[in-house]
């Protein structure tokens, strides 16, 4: 059975860019996940101890957005291992991080990253 956790578009104000005045003014930023762990137990206990608390996910991202960092796919790294770190038994981790509105002297919905690891391939070092 696979089971994946999601949570859609966390919205978070954080101060992450190349430009100084990103790390002053900082911005809006949308972050997305879907976790791949083993919920079986969960679908037959119907106790948080048998899964992923999405909670404590959103606490996660929260401690990692608010430490400020030049670039997204930095970001989007720290998201990575500290879920791969926090819960071994993880399987495959996708993050999108978008920042809104970036300053990129055009109108635009947002830019950013999203990266995959999985323990199948090993794609991400953590």
């Amino acid at each position: 059975m696979k089971t994946t956790l999601i949570i859609e578009n966390l919205q978070v104000y954080a101060f992450h860019g190349v430009l100084p005045q990103e790390h002053t003014v900082g911005g809006e930023y949308l972050v997305s996940l879907r976790v791949d762990y083993p919920f079986e137990e969960a679908t037959l206990s119907d106790r948080l101890d048998d899964t992923l608390d999405y909670g404590r996910l959103v606490s996660l991202v929260q401690e990692e957005m608010a430490v400020p960092s030049r670039l997204v796919e930095h970001v989007a790294g720290r998201v990575v291992r500290r879920i791969v770190g926090d819960y071994p038994q993880t399987q495959h981790v996708w993050v999108r991080l978008v920042k809104c509105n970036p300053p990129m002297g055009v109108a635009c919905q947002g830019a950013g990253v999203e990266l995959e690891w999985s323990v199948k391939n090993a794609q991400y070092h953590c």
